[in-house]
């Protein structure tokens, strides 16, 4: 009895990761992304690595995942590994309120973003 299996959400020779609540904007976040889709793994991890950008920390240990994810659960060959998928996607907004002059109000927002990393085993060339 129980519960059946539960459908994968990536075809068989992928494995995702998925990175909740980075605070940072989807806009600065879409630049590394876009600084990694189509890579292979490791050429992407030493890319974030040297990067100046504040958000590649995380998202370095995202696709760190991706490839733990990839090795020991569905068991593909690291090294063949290339993200196919870096996509980032808005969640909620901080409202903050800073005093200005003559008794008003500005209004910060403070962005948080998710992001889904997915990596693929090439095929042989």
């Amino acid at each position: 009895m129980g519960q059946a299996k539960n459908p994968r959400r990536v075809n068989e020779n992928e494995a995702m990761a998925y990175g909740k609540y980075f605070q940072t904007s989807p806009q600065k976040l879409n630049l590394l992304a876009q600084t990694i889709r189509g890579k292979s793994a490791g050429r992407a991890l030493v890319d974030l690595e040297f990067s100046k950008r504040r958000a590649a920390q995380d998202v370095r240990k995202l696709l760190q995942s991706a490839i733990a994810n990839a090795e020991n659960n569905h068991g593909l060959d690291v090294d063949r590994l290339v993200v196919a998928e870096a996509s980032v996607g808005k969640t909620l907004k901080m409202k903050r309120f800073r005093a200005r002059a003559r008794g008003r109000a500005a209004r910060i927002e403070k962005k948080f973003s998710n992001m889904t990393i997915v990596v693929r085993e090439a095929e042989e060339a």
